[in-house]
């Protein structure tokens, strides 16, 4: 899919007509509190996501679930985590140049005592417009002005990389120009960590790439309480979830966040963490059973 069809194809769909909670879901670690607050929703041609997949198997999964093979209207949820000495947010969601369905976010902050100036830490999972263009005000200044921020090193390095805008394909030019932009006004003040790393106190990160060459998971634990924070490692809640081995558009390195998305569930599942998810749906906090030889996404707002 060219980029411009895809734009033009998003911006001529018709708008979410309900407003979302601004606190979408909310669970307890230990003495901090992890919620979800809004950005709004993409719209999307199910094309973007769909189109590598099997088309007979894909049509039975999604009429199984009510989803819609032409449109999609994923919710953006942005993680904040508190432990009354931090206010960190993970990703800062679309602003107002990306879809007018989205950028909501200082709304959604207002709505639950927050302005732009006690985020402590902006933590991003990865670069797309989704989770950075929403980084500036009207400025053109950092819009969390007095935060931390901070991006695992290969994705930094990624986008950094004059030569990504020509690599990474027409359908996602802009996308490379919008986030090299905004990295350009954060380079001074950047934090830069590695697979592993205790990033903040109770906060690790957590390699999962394939969505984007250096996209990153978070673990967030207080004693035996635990999270884990997805971004777009998992990226919806029907395919991802009954076929995490099919191959979807949305990612950059398909078979890579493939490899990822098993390594996950495996890990899910096995620790039974339970997880948030930036476009899962019910505010994206929930935890993950079995079903078959796939698995169900349980929100639990």
């Amino acid at each position: 899919m060219r980029r411009r069809s895809f734009l033009g194809g998003a911006a001529a769909l018709p708008l979410m007509g309900a407003p979302m909670a601004p606190v979408l879901a909310q669970i307890t670690l230990g003495q901090a509190r992890l919620s979800t607050v809004s950005d709004g929703n993409l719209i999307l041609p199910g094309s973007f996501i769909f189109e590598p997949m099997p088309k007979e198997p894909l049509a039975q999964i999604l009429s199984a679930q009510g989803i819609s093979s032409e449109r999609l209207t994923p919710e953006c949820n942005l993680a904040l985590y508190q432990d009354g000495d931090r206010n960190v947010l993970f990703d800062v969601g679309s602003g107002p140049d990306f879809m007018p369905s989205a950028g909501k976010i200082v709304d959604s902050l207002d709505a639950v005592g927050l302005a732009p100036e006690d985020i402590t830490h902006v933590v991003f999972t990865h670069a797309h417009p989704d989770h950075i263009w929403g980084l500036l005000d009207d400025f053109d200044d950092p819009l969390f002005y007095d935060a931390e921020y901070m991006m695992g090193r290969a994705e930094w390095d990624y986008w950094w990389n004059p030569e990504t805008v020509n690599t990474i394909g027409d359908a996602r030019a802009a996308f490379a120009v919008g986030a090299k932009r905004r990295m350009e006004v954060i380079e001074d003040s950047i934090t830069l960590f590695d697979d592993g790393d205790e990033i903040l106190p109770g906060i690790a990160a957590v390699a999962s790439y394939g969505h984007t060459p250096g996209h990153m998971a978070f673990e967030i634990r207080q004693g035996s309480d635990s999270a884990l924070v997805l971004g777009d490692a998992i990226g919806n809640h029907h395919v991802a979830f009954a076929r995490p081995d099919w191959e979807s558009g949305s990612d950059q390195d398909a078979a890579q966040a493939v490899a990822t998305r098993q390594r996950l569930f495996d890990r899910i599942t096995s620790e039974q963490m339970r997880i948030v998810g930036f476009h899962l749906p019910g505010g994206g906090i929930g935890h993950v059973d079995r079903d078959g030889d796939g698995y169900r996404f349980v929100a639990e707002a």
